[in-house]
């Protein structure tokens, strides 16, 4: 389903342009060195124009990711809250020196200029997949934070989508993109570690509550012009005006209807490179248990290895920890840019680049080489959809508090009404795709 508004143009504004285009025809015509690629900048036919959707805290660091790039054009910025609208277009004007950098209330607007390639999606986690499916129908790639669904019939849509529209996808999970955690990872698919038994995600280090979102009591609301709260919610279930929800970029709804982080909040970045390292990128597990009294909720793949959500019991490693157990050694890994092997002889006399941080600078660089070369990202439509549908299967087993058998295949749960009631949800008009 496409969200297109038509747009009509007067007979006086097509003769307007008529005439602009035939004085521009006559003038002679200056090239500046950046158009032809000089200076450092990319030539004009080289670079790629992006827009931005919804970008607030962790928006405005991707931002600083794409800027830098010279083959990256911003243009423009789309969000329901005035405040943040201008505070982008400041960053862009700044960094090109002008003020060119168009904004609008609604991504709508934005998605229909045809100038545009590519477009940035840092809204909260209730509009990702919504608004993802809608820029690829009006034919820009996306790279767009996680989490990036809702609920698991989302993200078959989000992927079926992208196969269909033929557009550039790139998820926000960029420790993909990193040696430390990519060189774990292959020692997993290797087999360096031996068969594989286990593989270890930490959650969150902040709530990992599983229950369903309420309602705040009803503030003032600010005037449209401030902010568009019908369109901030949007697919999310209507409720009161609350500044608390207003200044959460979205995240008063993360998935299925819930709040708190479950494991959808760094099980987006954990259980993804869990999927990763399990060789299952196009599956996910196909047996989910309940969250026990230590906190722990475990899954099991067809191969018989186990994924392991836990919050503790960590090495020192930093935050987004990840653990590879095998029947021979084992790899840990963590945001400080370390490794942690069983045996020195794993590492074969390699030195694995320590990167801290977990910076999204390779991430974005990747997506932008797929932009023109119209290849696969390192975290594609498809390996979103299957590592977001592992957390979002977990997260059922813990909130119903009960074993859920899942078929990856049929994707959906076996002999269990009420967790198959759960794979998707309703979303508000005009939003439900």
């Amino acid at each position: 389903m496409q969200f297109q508004r038509s747009q009509t143009v007067s007979r006086r504004k097509f003769l307007a342009a008529a005439t602009a285009a035939g004085a521009a025809w006559a003038a002679p015509t200056f090239v500046p060195a950046k158009a032809l690629g000089r200076d450092g900048a990319a030539a004009a036919n080289d670079r790629i124009v992006v827009g931005g959707i919804g970008l607030g805290r962790r928006g405005t660091y991707d931002l600083g990711c794409f800027l830098p790039e010279s083959d990256v054009q911003f243009v423009a910025i789309a969000d329901p809250k005035a405040g943040q609208r201008e505070t982008i277009k400041k960053i862009v004007d700044t960094k090109y020196g002008n003020s060119d950098c168009a904004t609008f209330a609604d991504f709508r607007d934005l998605l229909d200029r045809q100038d545009i390639n590519a477009v940035l999606i840092a809204t909260g986690p209730n509009w990702h997949a919504t608004a993802a499916m809608m820029s690829a129908l009006a034919g820009k790639d996306v790279y767009c934070e996680k989490p990036c669904t809702r609920n698991i019939a989302q993200s078959l849509l989000l992927a079926d989508t992208f196969r269909r529209t033929a557009r550039v996808f790139q998820a926000g999970t960029q420790r993909r993109s990193l040696p430390h955690f990519a060189f774990a990872v292959e020692l997993a698919r290797t087999g360096k570690l031996g068969k594989l038994t286990a593989v270890h995600a930490h959650p969150s280090p902040w709530d990992n509550s599983v229950k369903t979102s309420g309602w705040m009591p009803a503030q003032p609301q600010p005037p449209e012009s401030e902010i568009d709260w019908d369109l901030y919610l949007g697919p999310a279930a209507w409720r009161p005006y609350h500044p608390e929800i207003a200044s959460r970029g979205g995240e008063f709804e993360k998935g299925g209807g819930m709040v708190g982080g479950g494991v959808l909040e760094w099980g987006s970045h954990c259980v993804d490179l869990c999927q990763w390292a399990a060789n299952a990128d196009n599956t996910a597990p196909i047996e989910y248990h309940p969250r026990t009294p230590d906190k722990r909720s475990t899954a099991v793949y067809a191969s018989g290895a186990q994924l392991v959500i836990r919050e503790d019991g960590w090495l020192p490693l930093g935050s987004c920890p990840v653990r590879f157990e095998g029947e021979t050694g084992w790899v840990e890994a963590g945001d400080s840019g370390r490794l942690v092997v069983s045996s020195p002889a794993l590492l074969a006399g390699k030195r694995v680049a320590e990167i801290g941080g977990y910076p999204a600078t390779f991430h974005v660089r990747n997506f932008l080489d797929c932009v023109k070369t119209r290849g696969q990202t390192v975290a594609n439509a498809d390996v979103a959809c299957n590592s977001h549908i592992a957390c979002h299967a977990a997260n059922i087993a813990i909130f119903l508090e009960r074993t859920l058998k899942y078929d990856p295949v049929k994707h959906e749960f076996l002999d269990d009404d009420e967790a198959n009631r759960m794979r998707g949800e309703a979303l508000r008009e005009p939003w439900r795709m």
